[in-house]
């Protein structure tokens, strides 16, 4: 495995922010967002990442209160989002380039991002003629780097990246439990963008908290293997001791998780091969816990009358139930699902009978309804 001279950079996601109300999540704490920032800054790192679509359109404003009118517009790099598909038309969709401008506080974005491509998301992008657009604003500087991030395979990535190869980087969700997942594939969209020398930002390196509430068996051989250092470091290292990465982006919301965080990645060395075996037997042990036998194969969708998204549910079960992180699985149920959820189900049983694997997905499908509904 290729491995850098030293880690990428750490990057701070503006989606998981303070709140005065924890029910509310455009009622950001802003006192508390400046704190992490400072604690951020004066570690010695600058990209910040937000999207339009985050805490209820708020995080960019956000990112204006707490970073852009306390430091000078050279001192850090902002990345910002578009996400089509909240968008009635092509007309609302382009109006939130200007949109994030104005509520970031900048002229240009140093990254700008069409947000979260994959099946059924890519048309609208094409539709509202976005990467166009976005070429444009490019063409007038408002744009520095013109990318997309993404959350699907290889295979969808690559057709992207065929009809737009002009991208400048490309942002993926890649950890080490999903390095070799056959649904996320995350070793595999690395290697695409490696390919065709693209630089990537990585997303959920901690796959949403998730690897740092491992189950005992797991984060014992973590802890055996290096004692007292912290359980988040092993996966933002593994993410950041990969080469070409632009940065390392990390979801944090307490000036203690910033602070570990910046220290892992500003005094931690790459991954060693004796330290990639560790998280072998780590990822091994995690995978040998009960959970769906899901492979990904999608052969229960294509006949599904309802197009209910099995694999997401599967996967969303799997987190629940291997991991023990209820809110993970949930957060990632409710993201990935759209239309397609477990309660739309007929019990026809088409899905069942073209299931490699002999999965009950009609009773799973009963089970994440009554704990994702």
């Amino acid at each position: 495995m290729e491995t850098a001279e030293k880690l990428a950079p750490l990057g701070f996601g503006f989606m998981r922010l303070p709140l005065t109300n924890p029910d509310d999540p455009t009622s950001i704490d802003i006192d508390k967002c400046c704190e992490l920032v400072d604690i951020f800054m004066d570690a010695g790192f600058t990209y910040f990442d937000s999207a339009r679509g985050y805490h209820g359109c708020k995080s960019e404003w956000a990112l204006k209160k707490a970073l852009v009118e306390r430091y000078p517009r050279e001192s850090f790099t902002i990345a910002t989002k578009l996400p089509a598909w909240l968008a009635k038309n092509a007309e609302e969709a382009r109006a939130m380039f200007d949109i994030s401008l104005e509520e970031c506080g900048v002229d240009y974005f140093d990254y700008y991002l069409l947000h979260n491509l994959g099946e059924s998301l890519t048309p609208g992008f094409e539709e509202y003629g976005l990467w166009e657009f976005c070429a444009q604003k490019k063409a007038e500087g408002k744009i520095r780097n013109f990318g997309f991030s993404i959350h699907d395979n290889a295979e969808e990535l690559e057709k992207v990246l065929d009809a737009h190869p002009d991208v400048d980087f490309v942002q993926l969700q890649i950890n080490y439990v999903d390095w070799e997942s056959d649904i996320i594939q995350s070793r595999r969209c690395f290697e695409v963008c490696q390919e065709r020398g693209l630089p990537v930002v990585i997303m959920e390196p901690v796959k949403g908290g998730t690897l740092v509430r491992l189950p005992d068996a797991v984060a014992d051989i973590l802890r055996a293997a290096e004692p007292g250092a912290p359980i988040a470091s092993w996966a933002l290292r593994f993410a950041g001791s990969l080469p070409n990465v632009i940065a390392v982006l990390s979801g944090m919301n307490t000036p203690e998780m910033v602070a570990e965080n910046a220290a892992i990645m500003r005094d931690g060395v790459p991954l060693t091969e004796g330290e990639y075996a560790v998280i072998d037997a780590a990822r091994a042990a995690l995978a040998a816990l009960p959970g769906v036998p899901c492979t990904d194969c999608r052969y229960c969708m294509k006949g599904c009358p309802e197009g209910v998204h099995i694999n997401t549910i599967m996967q969303s079960l799997n987190i629940y139930d291997q991991m023990g992180d209820a809110y993970r699985a949930s957060e990632n149920y409710n993201w990935n699902t759209g239309d397609g959820k477990a309660s739309a189900c007929i019990q026809c049983g088409a899905c069942e009978s073209v299931c490699p694997q002999h999965i009950a997905i009609v009773s799973e499908l009963e089970r994440a309804a009554e704990l994702f509904e």
